[in-house]
């Protein structure tokens, strides 16, 4: 491990990128279902290239790396391939990095103003295509099975979420953009795309200030969009200060608008300054909007507008609700559960829809960090929490719920996840039955070697 892993903890132990391109058939140990097939689909950033900067390198700005765990007949191989971005490839013919992350102006003159995305942020299926996702750029399609590039999907037109929702009724990927028309900008977008894979909507508008908006809230008929402040700035970057900073002095607000309404029609709540990665759910009961958010109260990961070290914070899930028929803009809050965590999941055939179990990854120790050491599920029906602990300093990834068949209950069915050994520097494919975390994995595919820290994934069946 060379002297820029010391520099920068996002370059060291299993955040540290793994640059190898492999195929391995892996070891199973338990049973895996018989009915359980398909893919797991994982990605996150993996740089190249040693950074132009290894001491200011954000973990957000590695380029991307597909992992696939392809699942049938009681087997689990693995392949795992770089999405082959315009980024991607300027760099490699140079041989070492070029772009300069968040701050365009640090990165080499012969690349100012050209494409530097990464496709590092999240993986999914929809009409039959797989889509690496970041949300500075537009979705880039891959090959499910080879998992080659194939390239950006020029039907997006301009920048597109990392985290669009899947309507299970209609099936439409519902999705917004933010930072469009100039970067670091105000400038947002509202779009739609049918269960065929035809974009059939993209308006504009502009929000309350340039901010990070990592993800965002569906339900049935309407899309919530969280301006919080961790607020985007060229101006700030041109300085040579964080684009991205903490400026809580700038609020809170969430906009609501029907889907099928103009742009124009958005209505704007807000709450005390907070930040959401990720919400599990959202759903809708009369004239309330219910969504259930992973909230912290400063954004971690980020500095301060000076540029000075941010806070550290951890996120709890709570409830916000908005009601639509009442005169006040103010969000309602209430706790569901006291331990910390990040990266919730449902099931997703009732996403959009109300709710009843949920799963993600957890900190039991209160470490205020991303660094989750165990897997929880929580029954909202009952207020019963179940954990499955992790030691010896071993980590899990997003937990994405499979289930058992197209009609089965929600929450019938199993959870994948993947597992980081610390004591062995590598890691493992698991399966748990989804409503029994706690008695650990029915089956575990061992690999070689590790699987670097990464953001989302999602499962495929095809």
């Amino acid at each position: 491990m060379d002297g820029n892993a010391r520099i920068n903890p996002y370059l060291a132990g299993n955040f540290a990128p793994v640059r190898s391109e492999d195929d391995f058939d892996l070891e199973v140990k338990g049973e895996i279902p018989r009915e359980l097939r398909g893919a797991l689909f994982r990605t996150g950033p993996n740089p190249q290239f040693e950074p132009r900067n290894p001491e200011g390198y954000h973990w957000f700005t590695g380029d991307g790396m597909i992992h696939g765990f392809y699942v049938g007949d009681g087997k689990v191989s693995y392949r795992n391939r770089y999405v082959r971005t315009p980024k991607w490839r300027l760099e490699n013919e140079a041989g070492k990095a070029l772009f300069g992350g968040f701050n365009p102006m640090a990165g080499d003159p012969s690349v100012l103003g050209k494409d530097g995305g990464v496709a590092n942020t999240n993986i999914l299926w929809h009409a039959g295509r797989l889509l690496a996702l970041e949300e500075g750029h537009k979705p880039t399609q891959m090959n499910p099975r080879t998992l080659e590039t194939i390239g950006y999907d020029d039907a997006y037109v301009d920048r597109t979420t990392a985290h669009p929702k899947l309507d299970p009724t209609t099936g439409e990927m519902v999705w917004f953009g933010y930072g469009v028309g100039a970067p670091l900008s105000a400038g947002m977008s509202y779009g739609v795309t049918d269960k065929d894979g035809k974009v059939v909507r993209r308006d504009d508008f502009q929000a309350p200030f340039a901010s990070m908006v990592h993800d965002f809230m569906v339900t049935a008929n309407h899309a919530l969009f969280p301006i919080l402040p961790l607020t985007g700035s060229l101006e700030r970057a041109m300085k040579g200060l964080p684009g991205f900073a903490w400026e809580p002095e700038k609020g809170a607000y969430v906009g609501v608008m029907r889907r099928d309404a103009d742009v124009s029609t958005i209505r704007w709540f807000n709450t005390e300054a907070c930040y959401v990665f990720h919400p599990l759910n959202s759903w809708e009961e009369g004239d309330k909007i219910y969504c259930d958010v992973m909230r912290y109260d400063v954004a971690p990961l980020f500095p301060k507008a000076d540029g000075s070290p941010g806070d550290r914070a951890a996120a709890r899930l709570v409830r916000w609700t908005f009601d639509l028929a009442g005169s006040s803009d103010a969000i309602k809050e209430e706790p569901l559960d006291d331990l910390d965590g990040e990266f919730p999941r449902v099931d997703p055939r009732v996403e959009t829809l109300k709710h009843r179990h949920g799963w993600y990854a957890a900190d039991s120790k209160g470490a205020a960090s991303i660094r989750m050491n165990a897997l929880a599920h929580i029954d909202l029906a009952t207020g019963k929490r179940q954990v499955y602990q992790l030691d010896g300093g071993d980590m899990p990834s997003e937990p994405v719920f499979v289930p058992r068949s197209a009609d089965a209950a929600e929450g019938d069915g199993w959870v994948t996840a993947v597992i980081y050994r610390a004591g062995e520097d590598r890691s493992d494919f698991v399966v748990f039955e989804a409503l029994d975390l706690a008695k650990g994995p029915i089956a575990t595919a061992g690999m070689p070697r590790r699987v670097p820290f990464g953001f989302h994934g999602n499962w495929a069946s095809f």
